[in-house]
């Protein structure tokens, strides 16, 4: 976050710019005051009172445009930091989110905390910031008028910093409780929006609000908390500014009686000395802004600094071929004691096939995610052309790998767009890469063929079509890495006939394919079949000499006999 705001400096240059001239210009009103009871009642002179009047009108209505322009600039660079720090933010949440292993502390923030940050900036909390610094000169103009006057107005310039850094000390847990605990309600409701289906299905709305209304009352709670202490600063700052003031105008009007200021002078001061403690006052009624804006601030900074560094300052690397090498690669999400690969290795020439198989929670699908790159290997590494992964330019990769979840999930647009992944449509490559999946034809048997919107999250279409339109989104461009999790899960009998054929035309053209099924018709086409167990590969090698072994009496695990081996040498 410090490298993005960098990025502003010539925005915090320019307020504080014109805030130096803001705060000048605030010394006109006492100035006038002095003028006046010094000089013009006991000159009685109407003309210069007109000149006086006149002068500062003129110097007040510049101090109102330059306090619009200040603001108007601290505007700018909220909006420039929303634009900019946005889509750092999403795409780092997507990568977050989609890594298992990092995604609690990745999603404590969100799109939200650039909004809270941007809205800070630009509000009326972050001028007390500039106009800080000045309280010191107001007080020192304060003591070349009257030195008792300058010491009661130092020491009510300290104590209300005394409350304000009370204030904060006091109220900095209960408000970052009561904004954690709303963040937690919120992802609840978002996570059960996502599985509206089943809860409506279910029965299970009466218990989702009911669990939403117990997670939001522990965040009112530290909410009316932070409330009550933050109103009793606010409300005491206040009385302290105000009292201070009052007993202002009654020491310079001891300062008057003993002959030692003019009444002008007192005045003045006391007018000065409002401006003084006003950025102080503005912080403590603003804390709470100012909070969360710290909080979000840190949210943001650690998800950036969790996440790798940028793909554009990666080198980018020659096409590649497709051999794909899997080095004892072991995963766990964020507890050692759950592992759910381990140690896992093997090697794919260029164009040839993997089947992965093995019962259900083996691991299958999370060594998809590792080879598509999707997850992080704990320990290992997954390798393209003797590259790892993390090593390759995000965008550049993208171009050669293609990756069907189990799950397949479309984002509204057109089915176009969607086998173009949302980017620039190429009608060419995208027919390519229909047919290529064999669901030419079935696109064009929709209604718009491919101009047919498909709704939010494909609700347009039927699973099976939203399966074999997420193939085709997979095998867009030229990949020469291509992994499909269970990509028959939801297909009827000639969305498997196509998908065969599919298989078919990627072994042709020599791309690298790894499959996850258990269907033998799939399996039957692959070179190499790789069985898994307990997140362990307990067999590797060709499809038929695997098969044979599957295929033999059932006996001792093969671990087991491999253990026994091993013990008697």
């Amino acid at each position: 976050m410090q490298d993005l705001l960098r990025n502003f400096r010539r925005y915090w240059l320019y307020a504080g710019f014109f805030s130096f001239f803001c705060n000048i210009l605030t010394l006109a009103s006492p100035l006038y005051m002095l003028q006046v009871y010094d000089r013009v009642l006991s000159s009685r002179s109407p003309e210069t009172l007109i000149a006086l009047t006149g002068i500062t009108l003129a110097m007040m209505i510049v101090m109102t445009l330059l306090e619009g322009v200040r603001s108007r600039v601290l505007q700018t660079a909220g909006l420039a930091l929303e634009a900019q720090a946005g889509p750092l933010v999403v795409g780092r949440l997507m990568e977050g989110t989609a890594n298992p292993a990092s995604r609690n502390s990745q999603q404590q923030a969100t799109l939200r905390d650039t909004q809270l940050l941007s809205q800070f900036i630009s509000g009326p909390g972050v001028q007390a910031f500039f106009d800080a610094p000045w309280a010191p000169i107001f007080l020192l103009v304060i003591f070349c008028m009257h030195w008792l006057m300058g010491l009661f107005a130092l020491g009510g310039a300290l104590l209300l910093l005394a409350t304000a850094v009370l204030n904060e000390r006091i109220t900095r847990g209960a408000l970052e409780e009561a904004a954690r605990e709303q963040r937690k309600a919120n992802r609840f409701v978002e996570t059960s929006l996502q599985n509206a289906e089943v809860v409506v299905a279910l029965g299970m709305q009466d218990n989702v609000i009911s669990r939403w209304r117990k997670l939001g009352q522990r965040g009112t709670a530290a909410q009316a908390r932070a409330g009550r202490l933050g109103g009793l600063f606010s409300g005491s700052t206040k009385f302290f500014r105000q009292a201070l003031q009052t007993v202002m105008l009654g020491v310079g009007a001891w300062a008057v009686i003993e002959m030692q200021a003019s009444s002008g002078i007192m005045i003045a001061a006391t007018i000065i000395l409002g401006k003084a403690l006003a950025p102080v006052e503005l912080a403590v009624a603003g804390w709470r802004a100012f909070v969360d804006a710290r909080g979000a601030y840190k949210r943001l900074d650690e998800l950036m600094r969790e996440q790798q560094r940028d793909d554009a300052n990666r080198t980018v690397l020659p096409e590649p071929k497709g051999q794909l090498t899997v080095e004892n690669v072991s995963f766990a999400i964020r507890n050692p004691d759950r592992v759910i690969l381990r140690g896992v290795s093997f090697a794919l020439a260029p164009g040839e096939s993997l089947g992965l198989i093995g019962p259900s929670a083996a691991g299958k699908s999370t060594l998809a995610r590792m080879i598509a790159g999707v997850w992080r290997p704990t320990q290992g590494a997954v390798r393209l052309d003797g590259a790892e992964l993390s090593q390759w330019n995000r965008g550049q990769l993208s171009k050669h790998l293609g990756y069907l979840p189990q799950d397949v999930e479309l984002l509204a647009g057109t089915v176009a767009e969607n086998i173009a992944r949302l980017g620039e449509v190429n009608s060419e490559q995208v027919v390519a890469a229909a047919q290529l999946a064999q669901v030419h034809e079935l696109i064009l048997s929709l209604p718009q063929g491919y101009e047919t919107d498909i709704g939010e999250r494909g609700v347009n279409l039927s699973a099976g079509q939203r399966q074999r339109v997420g193939l085709a989104r997979a095998l867009y461009g030229v990949p020469r890495l291509v992994v499909l999790d269970e990509p028959n899960s939801n297909l009827d009998a000639a969305g498997e006939d196509g998908l065969v054929g599919c298989l078919r035309n990627l072994k042709a053209a020599g791309v690298t394919c790894i499959i996850v099924s258990h269907k033998p018709s799939l399996l039957s086409g692959v070179d190499r079949l790789a069985v898994m167990r307990e997140g362990k590969l307990e067999l590797f090698g060709p499809t038929a000499e695997v098969m044979k072994q599957l295929s033999k009496p059932p006996g001792p695990p093969l671990q087991a006999v491999k253990d026994e081996a091993m013990k008697r040498g």
